[in-house]
């Protein structure tokens, strides 16, 4: 693996975990499109690390805030008075379901669901999804205001994630939406979400990343997935204040087309 290679898939991963378009889907399709060889699991840990970097770089004031809520409940017998407190252990329970399905078809996803025509499928119908939820009315309501029943719903939804071309952040803004979420407060709750699950993601696989040794292309990648994860996040942020999903749902459409196009070329 070249520097190159490394920014180049660095790059792809921090774009794609957090804007709503699947990092898996594109991770799997790049080497099946350009012909490169799979970068391996050690490679895959970087990349993982690199996107839990930019979520904590940029969250990290509400990770404080919410950190503070939660041990301040805890202090005083009420987890649940503040809305910060509160708010930590939605995100806490949601992520359960998540976790537990990445632990239980881990393998099976880096094996069964990796078919470009299933990632097609999964592009486009998550796609419709994504617009169908986006039209309902748009709510000014914060992410601190989000009922525990709907953080449980977009929590199970996160677990769908597993499968290539569904997409983590796509199919929780997807059901934060359906929920009555506004744009901005689904992404936020998305991201926050996220966090857990991809500091669990690269903390099961870390020995792989350590038993690669220095490998600067690793490096090059890592850092490559923090700065291109971080913009990414602020630019969904900047955008949904003033614009829809619509963009995001455009391009799922025609990647998914795309792919359909270079399996029938190739037969």
């Amino acid at each position: 693996m070249t520097y190159g290679q490394g920014i180049v898939y660095g790059a792809i991963q921090g774009l794609t975990e957090f804007l709503p378009v699947s990092s898996s889907a594109h991770l799997t399709l790049l080497p099946w499109l350009v012909g490169w060889e799979d970068p391996g699991l050690g490679f895959d840990v970087a990349l993982h690390v690199g996107t839990l970097l930019a979520v904590l770089w940029y969250f990290w004031r509400d990770w404080w805030e919410l950190g503070i809520g939660a041990l301040e409940g805890l202090r005083r017998g009420t987890p649940m008075a503040n809305e910060k407190g509160a708010l930590f252990w939605k995100i806490a329970a949601a992520s359960v379901p998540g976790a537990l399905v990445g632990v239980a078809l881990e393998h099976k996803a880096e094996e069964a669901f990796r078919s470009p025509a299933l990632i097609a499928f999964t592009l486009a119908s998550l796609g419709a999804l994504l617009y169908w939820s986006d039209r309902r009315p748009d709510s000014s309501a914060d992410v601190d205001a989000i009922a525990w029943s709907d953080a449980l719903w977009i929590g199970l939804a996160q677990a769908g994630a597993i499968v290539p071309g569904v997409s983590r952040s796509g199919v929780t803004i997807s059901v934060a939406r359906l929920c009555g979420i506004g744009r901005e407060a689904a992404a936020r709750f998305s991201f926050l979400l996220s966090t857990p699950i991809i500091a669990g993601a690269a903390l099961l696989k870390i020995r792989a990343l350590l038993a690669a040794g220095h490998d600067p292309a690793q490096l090059a990648a890592l850092l490559s997935s923090a700065a291109f994860g971080f913009a990414s996040i602020a630019a969904l942020i900047r955008c949904v204040r003033q614009r829809s999903y619509l963009p995001f749902v455009l391009y799922r459409f025609g990647l998914a087309a795309m792919v359909v196009l270079v399996i029938l070329v190739r037969g």
